[in-house]
């Protein structure tokens, strides 16, 4: 038996769940003007706004609140959705969702970033929004920044300048009962005694990774570009990335042990 969880006056354990060919049909006519069929699309697609929501739960927001807003972020994203690209609703939907409530914790944040600094973060994200509807896929940093004609490195600053603050104590990863936090990173390495034997570790493992491995960790780590933007700049899938990044990742702790 399901638990009841009201949000916003709604009981989330009775919410209605579509077919991705239901929810098509529903954005057609959506789009075409008919409001009932708006506002079933929306119904039916609640779970999505529901899932984004709990990522944000820790943040000390109500969550009617974020609710609010994530559903803001599912009707942008009934109403640009493209139904004649092959992919499904929620691959474009969930980012849409979670930029809508993002750009809502931004505006609250108690940290204060310039003008011009918020303004570019504005509109390299609208931008992004602006891409994804157009290309049903995730922009590069260089695409943003030829749509609104800034230099990459000021997106990339932009961008980083609002992302989400980091508690000191969050865990950063977790083996069991131990966890990583923020705090264990951050501390003065240098002044340890095992700080040169890491770094012994650290070069072995490295000599031992093949050249597009070590290509990959350097675009991914050190130019900080995404798995998407080191897929086409290395020639092979996201995917492919995604499991090399991984296997190096593993094969490098193994060596630091």
């Amino acid at each position: 038996m399901q638990t009841k969880v009201e949000i916003c006056g709604i009981n989330t354990s009775k919410l209605k769940v579509l077919r991705n060919e239901e929810t098509m049909a529903l954005i057609r006519r959506a789009q075409a003007g008919e409001h009932r069929a708006k506002d079933e699309a929306v119904m039916g697609n609640l779970r999505l706004v529901l899932s984004v929501v709990q990522r944000f739960s820790s943040r000390g927001e109500p969550m009617d609140d974020l609710f609010q807003v994530g559903v803001i972020g599912l009707l942008k994203a009934i109403d640009n959705f493209d139904t004649s690209q092959p992919v499904k609703f929620s691959t474009y939907g969930v980012p849409m969702i979670i930029g809508e409530i993002r750009r809502y914790l931004r505006d609250g944040s108690r940290v204060k970033i310039s003008r011009s600094l918020r303004d570019n973060a504005y509109r390299a994200l609208t931008a992004k929004e602006r891409l994804i509807s157009l290309n049903q896929r995730e922009p590069t940093v260089e695409e943003i920044a030829r749509e609104i004609g800034l230099p990459r490195e000021e997106v990339i600053f932009a961008l980083d300048a609002i992302a989400d603050p980091v508690s000191l104590y969050e865990p950063v990863f977790q083996d069991g009962t131990d966890s990583v936090c923020v705090m264990d990173q951050v501390r003065d390495e240098r002044s340890t005694d095992d700080s040169w034997l890491d770094q012994i570790a650290m070069k072995q493992a490295m000599e031992e990774l093949t050249p597009r491995e070590k290509r990959i960790l350097a675009l991914r780590f050190y130019d900080g570009k995404t798995q998407v933007e080191v897929s086409g700049e290395v020639g092979i899938s996201q995917a492919q990335v995604s499991r090399l990044e991984k296997g190096v990742l593993d094969k490098i702790k193994r060596c630091m042990r």
